[in-house]
């Protein structure tokens, strides 16, 4: 089947991390091509956790990364496959390979392949493994000496992967040493273990990172040693930092749930991400209806991508804005246990500040940019009386407008509806009745009901403070 016949197919993807540790923002990318590519096309996106250097991996990372996945979004087909629990049928397919003539048992000791890298610093040249076991029989190697089974790489010509993002990229063969397919302790490599994978889950197209590229050309070069068809490739740019660098632990947040806790949206997430390589003319702001419309591999550039944090948030924001208040409380309590002072608050909605907190949400969205916005800019309705006044606020409590808060005070009781356009319309008559302007007394009242001279417009927080609160903390800062 040729490339193009395979392309025609509904395709098969996967999304194949290594569980040492949280998924990546990079990693979150590729899956999301992936399940993108898969849903435009009426393919298949699937998972495969490629768990089997046993030292590094753990299912915490194994847990992080299905969580991570699900949060963005991303649904896959079936349950996730294993790859250390199909080490058999790698070994297997080594076997195959062995029998067929593409491949070869090695027996160089440590000592010698020490040497032969020794040598290649020296001659400052690349080292190119060259096994004197390629054309020896076996049956010179010592008594029950280990060996490792290596793939018989053409040594003439050229290797060539047709990319559909990096167009057609050739390697001269004598560059691609016979590569290692099963370890001496008879455990299979990462390169075999993939196209064993793909092979047998169908896979169709490999959509991943470009660091991937020289594997390309090496896993073709199994392809052919089985007769098996090379799926279609497609290696997308790196992510970079602001500075142009490889993104990194100093450029911020790295995993997916550190996005969360930080208050963005799965759906401004792949949004962004998605526009980190892939472009459908000037559009910055696309819904996941029309990225799956729009979507497809040739539209990936070659460049790496700068992730730009201010972007981000800018989007964030455009999306906090056309959430449904609901999704916004659930998304925000959700997150409280992950954040600095967020148990506390969990228990304090727990404790009945859950309505006060969901009342809050329409005013704080227009002006959040991430959930963290919308949970702080709440903080007055998690305060206690008496409040802790700052600095500035201090400054609009003096002894005149602690008066003035006395009488208004008064003037509330007891009003008849207590909501924001009625409460506005009743401090513009008491300001009018006693000859104030209007700001002279809202400075004062959202100093005593937030504890600060920055809230949220301040008759919204007395319509979700409720009367009796609100009355409550006015009176606290009255003469």
């Amino acid at each position: 089947m040729t490339d193009r016949q395979s392309a025609l197919k509904a395709p098969v993807v996967r999304f194949a991390p290594s569980p040492t540790g949280y998924l990546h923002i990079g990693g979150a990318r590729t899956a999301l091509f992936n399940w993108l590519y898969a849903k435009a096309k009426g393919g298949t996106f699937l998972l495969r956790i490629e768990d089997t250097d046993r030292e590094r991996n753990n299912e915490a990372a194994v847990a992080a990364i299905l969580d991570g996945l699900t949060w963005l979004g991303l649904d896959w087909e079936g349950e996730a496959v294993s790859q250390f629990a199909r080490a058999a049928r790698h070994r297997e397919v080594a076997e195959t390979l062995l029998a067929r003539g593409a491949a070869y048992r090695c027996y160089l000791s440590k000592d010698e392949l020490d040497a032969m890298r020794a040598a290649a610093e020296a001659e400052k040249r690349p080292l190119t493994i060259q096994s004197p076991w390629r054309d020896r029989d076996p049956s010179e190697a010592p008594a029950g000496a280990p060996f490792a089974i290596r793939l018989k790489a053409p040594r003439e010509g050229i290797t060539t992967v047709e990319d559909r993002v990096q167009g057609t990229v050739t390697f001269p063969n004598k560059d691609l040493d016979d590569l290692i397919i099963l370890r001496s302790d008879g455990n299979p490599t990462y390169n075999l273990a993939v196209v064993v994978d793909d092979h047998d889950m169908g896979v169709t197209h490999v959509i991943r990172g470009v660091d991937h590229l020289t594997n390309a050309a090496r896993q073709t070069q199994i392809y052919a040693g089985m007769g098996w068809t090379v799926p279609v490739w497609a290696h997308v740019p790196l992510i970079h930092g602001a500075d142009g660098a490889k993104l990194s632990k100093r450029h911020g947040a790295q995993g997916v749930e550190e996005y969360r806790s930080m208050g963005y949206l799965p759906v401004a997430l792949r949004n962004y991400l998605v526009r980190l390589g892939w472009s459908h003319g000037d559009d910055e702001i696309i819904s996941t209806e029309q990225l799956i419309e729009w979507f497809d591999i040739d539209a990936i550039g070659k460049s790496a991508a700068r992730f730009d944090f201010a972007k981000l948030e800018a989007l964030n924001g455009h999306y906090i804005r056309q959430a449904s208040d609901d999704e916004l409380f659930e998304r925000a309590t959700h997150i409280l246990p992950e954040i600095e002072g967020g148990l506390a608050l969990a228990q304090k909605l727990a404790a009945g500040a859950a309505n006060q907190f969901r009342a809050a949400i329409p005013s704080l969205k227009e002006r959040s940019k991430t959930l963290l916005d919308i949970i702080h800019g709440a903080g007055y309705v998690f305060a206690e009386r008496p409040l802790a006044i700052d600095e500035k606020a201090a400054k609009q409590l003096d002894e005149a407008s602690r008066q003035v808060l006395g009488k208004l005070a008064a003037h509330l009781a007891g009003s008849p509806e207590w909501t924001a356009a009625a409460l506005e319309a009743s401090v513009r008559d008491y300001a009018e009745a006693n000859g104030l302007k209007l700001g002279k007394i809202a400075q004062p009242l959202r100093a005593a009901l937030t504890g600060s001279t920055v809230s949220p417009p301040v008759f919204d927080v007395m319509a979700v403070l409720g009367e009796a609160e609100a009355l409550a903390r006015i009176r606290d800062q009255s003469a």
